[in-house]
Protein backbone atom coordinates (compact mmCIF):
# COMPACT_ATOMS: atom_id res chain seq x y z
CA UNK A 1 0.00 0.00 0.00
CA UNK A 2 3.04 2.10 0.77
CA UNK A 3 4.52 1.66 -2.42
CA UNK A 4 1.41 2.56 -4.22
CA UNK A 5 0.58 5.89 -2.50
CA UNK A 6 4.59 6.77 -3.16
CA UNK A 7 4.30 5.84 -6.45
CA UNK A 8 1.29 7.64 -7.33
CA UNK A 9 2.89 10.99 -5.20
CA UNK A 10 5.70 10.63 -7.28
CA UNK A 11 3.40 10.66 -10.96
CA UNK A 12 1.26 13.51 -9.24
CA UNK A 13 4.03 14.93 -8.58
CA UNK A 14 6.01 14.63 -11.87
CA UNK A 15 2.52 16.03 -13.92
CA UNK A 16 2.03 18.61 -11.68
CA UNK A 17 5.85 20.44 -11.73
CA UNK A 18 5.32 19.56 -15.85
CA UNK A 19 1.99 21.55 -16.28
CA UNK A 20 3.50 24.14 -14.27
CA UNK A 21 6.57 24.49 -16.17
CA UNK A 22 5.06 24.36 -19.35
CA UNK A 23 5.62 27.47 -21.71
CA UNK A 24 8.13 28.76 -18.71
CA UNK A 25 11.20 30.47 -20.18
CA UNK A 26 12.83 30.62 -17.04
CA UNK A 27 12.77 27.42 -15.18
CA UNK A 28 15.56 28.09 -12.88
CA UNK A 29 13.70 30.74 -11.12
CA UNK A 30 10.79 29.39 -11.73
CA UNK A 31 10.95 25.84 -10.00
CA UNK A 32 11.45 27.26 -6.50
CA UNK A 33 8.13 28.12 -6.82
CA UNK A 34 6.38 25.42 -8.72
CA UNK A 35 7.66 23.05 -6.42
CA UNK A 36 6.93 24.18 -2.97
CA UNK A 37 3.14 24.95 -4.14
CA UNK A 38 3.31 21.51 -5.10
CA UNK A 39 4.68 20.11 -2.11
CA UNK A 40 2.17 22.35 0.20
CA UNK A 41 -1.01 21.50 -1.74
CA UNK A 42 0.29 17.66 -2.20
CA UNK A 43 0.87 17.58 1.82
CA UNK A 44 -3.12 19.26 2.18
CA UNK A 45 -4.80 16.69 0.49
CA UNK A 46 -2.66 13.54 1.50
CA UNK A 47 -2.00 14.64 4.98
CA UNK A 48 -0.65 10.94 5.84
CA UNK A 49 2.44 11.82 4.14
CA UNK A 50 3.85 14.26 6.65
CA UNK A 51 4.39 11.07 8.82
CA UNK A 52 6.69 9.67 5.90
CA UNK A 53 9.21 12.47 6.27
CA UNK A 54 11.72 11.17 4.26
CA UNK A 55 9.62 9.08 1.90
CA UNK A 56 7.40 12.02 1.49
CA UNK A 57 10.37 14.59 0.57
CA UNK A 58 12.29 12.10 -2.25
CA UNK A 59 9.40 10.72 -3.79
CA UNK A 60 8.69 14.80 -4.40
CA UNK A 61 12.33 15.58 -5.27
CA UNK A 62 12.00 11.89 -7.17
CA UNK A 63 8.55 13.55 -8.89
CA UNK A 64 9.88 16.98 -9.34
CA UNK A 65 13.41 15.78 -11.29
CA UNK A 66 11.56 13.82 -13.73
CA UNK A 67 9.04 16.80 -14.49
CA UNK A 68 11.72 19.27 -14.87
CA UNK A 69 13.31 16.33 -17.08
CA UNK A 70 10.38 16.22 -19.00
CA UNK A 71 9.57 19.41 -20.31
CA UNK A 72 13.55 19.61 -21.24
CA UNK A 73 15.19 21.38 -18.92
CA UNK A 74 18.61 21.21 -17.28
CA UNK A 75 17.66 18.77 -14.41
CA UNK A 76 21.57 19.64 -12.78
CA UNK A 77 20.37 23.52 -13.09
CA UNK A 78 16.99 23.11 -11.55
CA UNK A 79 18.13 20.73 -8.68
CA UNK A 80 19.15 23.65 -5.87
CA UNK A 81 15.85 24.61 -6.69
CA UNK A 82 13.66 21.34 -6.40
CA UNK A 83 15.43 20.65 -2.87
CA UNK A 84 14.27 24.17 -1.86
CA UNK A 85 11.42 23.89 -2.95
CA UNK A 86 10.93 20.52 -1.36
CA UNK A 87 12.27 21.40 2.17
CA UNK A 88 10.39 24.90 1.79
CA UNK A 89 7.19 23.19 1.02
CA UNK A 90 7.35 20.50 3.48
CA UNK A 91 7.99 22.72 6.28
CA UNK A 92 5.64 25.38 5.66
CA UNK A 93 2.88 22.20 5.25
CA UNK A 94 4.15 21.16 9.16
CA UNK A 95 6.59 19.05 8.40
CA UNK A 96 10.36 18.97 10.39
CA UNK A 97 13.19 20.00 9.06
CA UNK A 98 15.35 17.15 9.60
CA UNK A 99 13.27 14.04 7.20
CA UNK A 100 13.20 17.31 4.66
CA UNK A 101 16.50 17.46 3.85
CA UNK A 102 17.42 14.04 4.82
CA UNK A 103 14.89 12.98 2.04
CA UNK A 104 15.20 15.54 -0.68
CA UNK A 105 19.04 15.55 -0.46
CA UNK A 106 19.21 12.33 -0.87
CA UNK A 107 17.02 11.62 -3.50
CA UNK A 108 18.81 14.19 -5.74
CA UNK A 109 22.06 12.11 -5.55
CA UNK A 110 20.24 9.13 -6.32
CA UNK A 111 18.70 10.53 -9.25
CA UNK A 112 21.98 12.45 -10.37
CA UNK A 113 23.56 8.65 -10.31
CA UNK A 114 20.39 7.36 -12.72
CA UNK A 115 20.41 10.44 -14.84
CA UNK A 116 24.10 9.88 -15.30
CA UNK A 117 24.65 12.88 -14.10
CA UNK A 118 27.72 15.08 -12.13
CA UNK A 119 27.08 13.41 -8.38
CA UNK A 120 29.26 15.84 -7.15
CA UNK A 121 27.50 19.13 -8.55
CA UNK A 122 24.33 17.89 -8.13
CA UNK A 123 25.42 17.23 -4.16
CA UNK A 124 26.32 20.82 -3.74
CA UNK A 125 23.37 22.06 -5.74
CA UNK A 126 21.07 19.98 -3.12
CA UNK A 127 22.63 21.03 0.10
CA UNK A 128 22.89 24.89 -1.23
CA UNK A 129 19.01 24.07 -2.06
CA UNK A 130 18.51 22.55 1.41
CA UNK A 131 20.24 25.29 3.42
CA UNK A 132 18.46 28.00 1.56
CA UNK A 133 15.37 26.64 2.03
CA UNK A 134 15.71 26.44 5.91
CA UNK A 135 17.32 29.71 6.18
CA UNK A 136 13.91 31.37 4.23
CA UNK A 137 11.76 29.61 6.62
CA UNK A 138 13.42 30.62 9.57
CA UNK A 139 15.61 26.94 10.65
CA UNK A 140 18.47 26.17 12.14
CA UNK A 141 20.83 26.54 8.92
CA UNK A 142 24.46 25.51 10.47
CA UNK A 143 22.16 22.25 11.66
CA UNK A 144 20.52 22.00 8.33
CA UNK A 145 24.55 22.45 6.68
CA UNK A 146 25.94 19.73 9.16
CA UNK A 147 22.74 17.13 7.78
CA UNK A 148 22.97 18.40 4.51
CA UNK A 149 26.66 17.46 3.77
CA UNK A 150 26.28 14.64 6.11
CA UNK A 151 23.23 12.89 4.04
CA UNK A 152 24.71 13.81 0.66
CA UNK A 153 27.99 11.90 1.87
CA UNK A 154 25.88 8.82 3.06
CA UNK A 155 23.82 8.92 -0.39
CA UNK A 156 26.98 8.70 -2.31
CA UNK A 157 28.13 5.65 -0.30
CA UNK A 158 25.23 3.96 -1.78
CA UNK A 159 27.00 4.40 -5.12
CA UNK A 160 30.68 3.67 -4.28
CA UNK A 161 33.77 5.01 -2.68
CA UNK A 162 35.06 6.85 -5.74
CA UNK A 163 31.78 9.02 -5.87
CA UNK A 164 32.44 9.27 -2.11
CA UNK A 165 35.66 11.13 -2.71
CA UNK A 166 33.81 13.11 -5.67
CA UNK A 167 31.13 14.42 -3.17
CA UNK A 168 33.41 14.91 -0.74
CA UNK A 169 35.53 17.14 -2.78
CA UNK A 170 32.69 19.24 -4.36
CA UNK A 171 31.13 19.75 -1.12
CA UNK A 172 34.94 21.02 0.63
CA UNK A 173 35.09 23.52 -2.46
CA UNK A 174 31.75 24.70 -2.70
CA UNK A 175 29.87 25.08 0.78
CA UNK A 176 30.87 27.32 3.85
CA UNK A 177 32.23 25.02 6.28
CA UNK A 178 31.26 21.81 4.80
CA UNK A 179 35.41 20.98 4.81
CA UNK A 180 34.91 20.96 8.80
CA UNK A 181 31.77 18.94 9.00
CA UNK A 182 33.71 16.20 6.87
CA UNK A 183 36.82 16.20 9.06
CA UNK A 184 34.71 16.33 12.14
CA UNK A 185 32.81 12.78 10.65
CA UNK A 186 35.87 11.02 9.94
CA UNK A 187 37.21 11.53 13.96
CA UNK A 188 33.85 10.30 14.93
Amino acid sequence: MILSLISRLVNGVKEGVKASLKGVSDVGTAIVGVVREVTVTTLEETGEFLSKGVEATASIVKGAISGVADVGASVVGSIRGIVMGTVRGFMEAGGERKPAVRGAVSQAIHSAKELGLDVGEVAVEAVKGSIGAVKAVGGDVVEATKEAVSVAIEAAKDIGEETVAGVKEALSRSIEGAKDIIEAAKEK
